[in-house]
């Protein structure tokens, strides 16, 4: 049996009632306590007014694991819902011809229950969606018809909006009829988790099973997964995705590793098309995933970054001059290459020659970068251009990369994870600088840092987080800041 504890601005209206019925200082004084039973709170306080005590009650419930109605997203939900108008319920009612009128007078929606009948699957639709004690539906009637499927009968058609009404601001009849739907309310089962299983949102999270360094590991996608239900999507892991299926969809999350002549790149691209959010967009890719564009728009935009050219022969003529104006060694990367694949490095003239020989062959460009030594590189997390992970990455044991591919064999070197406060300034700021000349969505900004200099060494539209790695500060946080990220943006589109 569960223990329920009603919480109120004023107990006076319930003194007559069996009910457990305290004020929310009298909840905030007390503590959990040791084998306590399982206790649920219905949170009849002002909640209306942002970081109220009405709102503090239940994210005190919640902190407790005191099941909670209503729960700090429903009531931000709500909020967000009324101050941009944009969430409508769709209704489709058949009446009798002789019961079509409907006011324009708001409609009272007490624990799911309405009055007025022909109103309680709506109600109830309302109620599912925003588990709130008092909800008020304002109707719209777009089509009046009559019903081709029964006799007598008038379909009519429309939209109503909802917004949440405090128990104080209800009259002496409706706060009496609210008392009874409450005691009723009491006596029923509440079914678990029905509140974090509500979704607004369908999202698709493309992976690859078969790629051997994918940008995020199994149990990171399951974090992806429940992050996106808590604020409000139905995530499905797809491995395959045609663009047919993807209409299905409001948000696309790509964490199979992108290219420019990709399936990742068409579906971003048909995914924009059909209005869909999708991180990566294909602007990131196209502009990540090319490092052409990333050295010309760090040099334009005056983005920190190694001294570096491009070149289209290896001749010896230029091979004495890069010698001249980089030194030795000297790094040489192929335009569209990932995690540190594409990359070498050239100790002499020889080995320079013959290396820009063999990338040639493959790609018309080569970019050619000095040499930085460094234990470790920033890697900077970037989300909507602001810094939401910090991570040291070390270079792998004799080894000059973090990443050393030999064959089909694979290793990296070890990791140190932080909050963003304790990266140096600089390091920050050229992080933020160099995402915002590629865009506005999720990045990987890597960074080499010696002494108070910094250099950009490259932007990865597709970056790393897997479990234990890039989580290891933030935690579920993370994860919730990115599903939060395609919320808000669904949010702004008003879907």
């Amino acid at each position: 049996m569960h223990n329920t504890l009603i919480v109120t601005d004023d107990v006076t209206p319930f003194c007559n009632t069996a009910l457990t019925v305290l004020t929310f200082q009298d909840y905030l004084a007390e503590f959990p306590k040791l084998n306590e039973p399982k206790t649920r709170v219905i949170n009849i306080c002002d909640t209306t007014r942002y970081l109220s005590e009405g709102y503090y009650c239940s994210l005190l419930a919640q902190a407790r694991n005191h099941s909670v109605l209503p729960s700090v997203n429903t009531i931000n939900d709500l909020r967000m819902a009324e101050e941009k108008s944009i969430d409508r319920i769709v209704f489709s009612l058949s009446v009798s011809q002789d019961n079509t009128e409907i006011t324009d007078e708001p409609i009272l929606v007490l624990f799911g229950e309405v009055k007025d009948q022909r109103f309680k699957r709506l109600a109830r639709q309302a109620f599912e969606k925003y588990p709130y004690p008092v909800l008020v539906l304002s109707p719209t009637v777009t089509d009046t018809k009559v019903s081709p499927k029964a006799t007598g009968k008038v379909q009519i058609e429309g939209f109503a909006s909802v917004q949440a009404k405090a128990f104080k601001d209800l009259n002496a009849k409706q706060q009496a009829r609210f008392i009874e739907q409450l005691e009723a309310h009491t006596k029923i089962q509440w079914k678990a988790g029905k509140t974090s299983k509500r979704t607004r949102w369908d999202m698709a999270i493309l992976v690859n099973p078969e790629e051997s360094t994918p940008p995020s590991d199994e149990r990171a996608i399951k974090n992806f997964v429940k992050a996106a239900e808590k604020v409000g999507f139905r995530a499905d892991v797809v491995s395959r995705l045609s663009q047919e299926e993807l209409g299905h969809y409001d948000a696309l999350f790509i964490r199979e590793t992108t290219a420019i002549d990709h399936h990742t790149y068409r579906l971003a691209r048909a995914a924009e098309r059909e209005g869909i959010v999708v991180m990566d967009d294909t602007q990131s890719i196209l502009r990540c995933c090319n490092k052409v564009y990333l050295q010309d728009a760090f040099a334009y935009q005056k983005v920190p970054a190694p001294k570096a050219t491009f070149v289209s022969s290896a001749t010896d003529e230029v091979c004495e001059k890069l010698i001249a104006d980089f030194g030795l060694p000297l790094v040489l990367k192929l335009p569209e290459s990932s995690f540190s694949r594409g990359v070498h490095k050239a100790e002499n003239k020889e080995a320079l020659k013959a290396r820009l020989e063999q990338m040639l062959a493959e790609s018309a460009l080569v970019l050619v970068q000095e040499y930085i030594f460094t234990e470790f590189d920033w890697r900077i997390g970037v989300l909507g251009g602001k810094p939401i992970y910090a991570c040291q990455y070390f270079m792998v044991r004799n080894h000059w990369q973090i990443y050393n591919h030999q064959g089909d064999r694979f290793s990296s070197g070890g990791f140190a994870t932080m909050p963003t406060f304790e990266v140096p300034k600089p390091v920050l700021q050229a992080a933020i600088k160099a995402a915002k000349a590629v865009g506005d969505g999720l990045y990987g900004v890597d960074i080499k840092q010696t002494g108070n200099a910094v250099y950009v060494i490259e932007v990865n539209d597709n970056p790393s987080i897997d479990s234990g790695v890039e989580d290891k500060y933030l935690g579920k946080e993370l994860y919730e800041l990115i599903m939060q990220e395609f919320a808000d943006r669904l949010e702004q589109r008003g879907r």
